[in-house]
């Protein structure tokens, strides 16, 4: 649904509330003040003090002040009056001795009351007579800047919330106007006399610009971004364009008194120039400073829908519903070219931000693209089955939208990037927010659909029914209690999957340990089992000593009871040979010592044989308990070494684990961030309302 479509929905209630407006106006005629005009009080003043001197015969310094054409022509050096502002008119400046050189010449100054009828001559807008229009020159305070495409030193944002909306309606109105900062996360969208602002980064409302001329069919920001221009007004009765700093919402001007509503409009880079247009056809341009029409062109055959300056100022392209095109100079208005290939209505323009192609939607079902060096189409494709919007992003992509129900995303060339879909009804309205990388849609139902081109995720919606902030303030604390509640499930069960892999990890670590002091045990043990096996190899070598040494003893011992028995026959056989028994006794007697000495010698070896047999006995015990132990201390080894390889491979994180783990953490830190995100949104909402109420109080 093109802009010309909707407007003509509000035609209809627009005539008649312009006829009650009629009637209530001519009841309520109010006497108008005393004129002061040049014919019947300023003109007897300048004859008596200044017409020798300035008069049309001499013309002193080129200045004639007996007429009041002469007058407005001024002088050599140029307009001496400038009307509504006697403090920048030369001629005040003189006779009010100001500056030099002081006229009259040589003379006091005029009389107060004299002064006073020129200066009021001056303010009321320099009239002829009682009949004339004033003239009077409206300065903004918007200054020219200088043109340049990189980002401001300063970005302009919102300092301040801009109030509650004006009007709340039980339903949204289709969104007849949308537009995004070019360096800032700002969207304005069009409400019902009204304009919306919101943070595309939160999509938390910053406020309300109120707009009672009408509905707002137009809105732009300027490309410096410090300026919103608002066009828009009454069907068949008013509009306007009006121009706010975006720092502070003020109004900084006003363009156009026309007679039907604005529906195309635009600022000039340079912040000179206002161009407007609408039903009546006719393309104007208005000096941004004072006001005044510069130019005007009657090109057009049907309703102008779309009208944007070029990036450099140089050019104004502006289009038709009857699928006329054209470009202009500017600053004079004559034509550059003439556009044709559309059939259909041309309902939008954009130009790229080098000024050098301008890119054009239409109903013909095409967007295409025209290059500015021979006025060429230079691109066209098929787009959305007739399309309502297009716009240039300052990286030379496009986004899009129109009958089909989605936006598109576009490189230069035409080809697609990434479609959104989700719209309602008919996409009326686009905007990118380059800030952010989103992507933003607007409809026939009055909902405006935000969208992450990153993932083509829908993150949220904003509509043309801006909330109050009191409920604001109720939605969001209603979503921080709900924040609070994602933050705390999603932290639990990061907590849940953190503890189950720590269990695991303490469960292999005591698993770990325990098969190495098991194996400590082991390395123990088999060492005291292989000093017991020593220990029997030495025993069993002892008792074998033993028992060899026993066994000696008892053959010494059997050869001493020998030798006893031969000593004992001996003496027996010396007989009474005195010296042969004598002889045989001591032999008998040295053997019988012997005897005994080999006796007590085998009882020895016996005893020790005996203790060799019982040690090698204890050592045979302790060999067989150390075995037996040290089976149990290798059993028990292996076993919790299997236990452990068991528990630390059930400790090790998989990468399904892993991912969860990730994913728990990503989810838990999301939940916390739109927590924060949250609070603070909540925190400014009640800032702004409590300033509210502190000025509404003051």
């Amino acid at each position: 649904m093109s802009r010309f479509a909707r407007y003509h929905l509000s035609t209809a209630c627009a005539v008649l509330a312009l006829v009650a407006f009629g009637a209530q106006l001519s009841a309520q005629e109010e006497e108008a003040a005393p004129k002061v005009t040049f014919v019947d009080d300023v003109l007897p003043i300048f004859k008596a003090r200044c017409g020798s001197c300035h008069n049309a015969n001499d013309r002193k310094g080129g200045l004639a002040l007996d007429s009041f054409a002469t007058a407005m022509e001024g002088g050599s050096s140029g307009t001496v009056v400038e009307g509504g502002d006697p403090d920048a008119s030369y001629l005040w400046l003189l006779v009010n001795h100001e500056s030099e050189p002081a006229m009259p010449p040589n003379s006091d100054k005029l009389p107060e009351n004299e002064l006073a009828v020129i200066r009021n001559w001056i303010s009321g807008g320099l009239l002829e007579n009682s009949g004339s229009t004033a003239m009077i020159k409206k300065k903004t305070s918007v200054a020219k800047i200088e043109i340049s495409t990189e980002r401001p030193a300063e970005v302009a944002l919102p300092q301040v919330y801009f109030g509650e909306p004006q009007i709340q309606t039980e339903t949204t109105n289709s969104v007849t106007a949308l537009a995004t900062s070019p360096w800032a996360p700002i969207a304005a969208v069009s409400g019902y006399h009204q304009v919306a602002l919101y943070n595309t980064a939160t999509l938390e409302p910053l406020g309300v610009l109120p707009f009672p001329e009408g509905q707002p069919e137009i809105i732009k920001f300027s490309r410096n971004g410090s300026l919103l221009l608002v066009g828009g007004g009454r069907g068949g009765a008013n509009g306007k364009v009006v121009l706010f700093d975006v720092k502070t919402g003020e109004r900084v001007g006003e363009y156009g008194d026309e007679y039907d509503s604005v529906l195309a409009a635009d600022i000039s880079a340079d912040h000179s120039q206002v161009a407007l247009g609408g039903p009546k056809k006719m393309l104007r341009v208005y000096s941004v400073e004072t006001g005044e029409l510069q130019y005007e062109v009657k090109k057009h055959t049907d309703w102008i829908c779309a009208i944007e300056f070029s990036p450099d100022g140089v050019l104004l392209a502006s289009a038709d519903r009857a699928n006329g095109l054209h470009v202009w100079e500017a600053f004079t208005g004559r034509p550059f070219h003439t556009l044709n290939g559309h059939t259909g209505s041309v309902n939008d323009v954009s130009w790229r931000a080098d000024s050098n192609v301008l890119a054009s939607a239409s109903s013909d079902n095409t967007i295409r693209l025209w290059e500015m060096t021979n006025g060429t189409q230079v691109r066209s494709w098929n787009a959305h089955g007739g399309a309502f919007a297009v716009e240039y992003i300052r990286d030379g992509r496009l986004v899009s939208t129109g009958r089909d129900l989605v936006v598109r995303l576009w490189n230069g060339e035409g080809a697609q990037i990434a479609e959104f879909p989700g719209l309602a009804e008919i996409g009326l309205e686009v905007a990118f927010d380059a800030e952010t990388e989103r992507a933003l849609g607007g409809d026939w139902t009055g909902m405006v659909r935000v969208w992450n081109v990153a993932d083509g995720a829908q993150v949220g919606q904003l509509d043309t029914n801006p909330p109050t902030l009191t409920s604001h303030i109720e939605s969001l604390t209603q979503q921080v209690a709900a924040a609070e509640a994602q933050a705390a499930q999603t932290a639990a069960a990061l907590a849940a999957l953190q503890k189950a892999m720590a269990d695991k990890q303490a469960a292999a670590d005591k698993a770990v340990a325990d098969a190495n002091a098991a194996a400590e045990t082991a390395k123990q043990t088999a060492a005291a089992k292989a000093a017991a096996d020593q220990a029997v190899t030495d025993a069993t070598a002892a008792k074998a000593a033993a028992d060899k040494a026993a066994a000696d003893a008892a053959t010494a011992k059997t050869a001493a009871d020998q030798d006893v028995a031969a000593k004992t026959e001996a003496v027996k056989a010396a007989g009474d040979d005195a010296e042969k028994l004598k002889a045989a006794q001591e032999a008998l007697t040295a053997s019988t010592t012997a005897q005994q000495q080999a006796a007590a010698a085998l009882t020895a070896a016996q005893k020790a044989a005996e203790a060799a047999t019982a040690a090698l006995a204890n050592a045979q015990k302790a060999a067989t308990d150390a075995a037996a132990a040290d089976k149990a201390a290798q059993e028990s080894a292996a076993t919790l070494k299997t236990a452990a390889d068991t528990a630390v491979e059930a400790a090790k994180v998989t990468p399904e684990q892993q991912q969860a783990l990730e994913a728990a953490q990503a989810a838990a830190n999301t939940a916390q961030q739109n927590l924060a995100t949250l609070k603070a949104a909540l925190e400014r909402a009640n800032g702004h309302l409590a300033n509210l109420q502190a000025n509404a109080g003051s």
